[in-house]
């Protein structure tokens, strides 16, 4: 199955607009939004969802706790309201962990 995050965006074919940028996350303006302000937030090892993070995973987990939480924080002042997204299942549709951060009603499907 294809991973658009490890083969698009940490393979760097396809370009995004970083918004923070650690040893072990990425958090960066989507490329397709569905929302005036929709940022994602991506470990940089490949880990499938929530579900799939093991022990050793736990430092990665607590980072990408970190970013989350200071890209929120962010949007927060910005525009007042944000909302912090992640799906399982048959709701993920790319199966590499990842939140998505978003303000504002969300845009029509073009």
């Amino acid at each position: 199955m294809s991973d658009f995050y490890c083969d698009e965006v940490l393979s760097g074919k396809t370009l995004v607009k970083k918004v923070i940028e650690t040893p072990d996350v990425l958090a960066f303006f989507h490329t397709r939004p569905a929302y005036p302000v929709h940022i994602v937030v991506i470990p940089k090892k490949h880990i499938p969802s929530l579900l799939d993070i093991s022990p050793q995973d736990e430092p990665i987990l607590h980072e990408l706790l970190r970013v989350v939480r200071a890209v929120a924080a962010q949007i927060v002042v910005e525009y007042g309201a944000c909302r912090i997204i992640t799906n399982l299942g048959a709701y993920q549709e790319s199966k590499h962990l990842h939140w998505h951060i978003v303000s504002g009603d969300r845009l029509p499907i073009a």
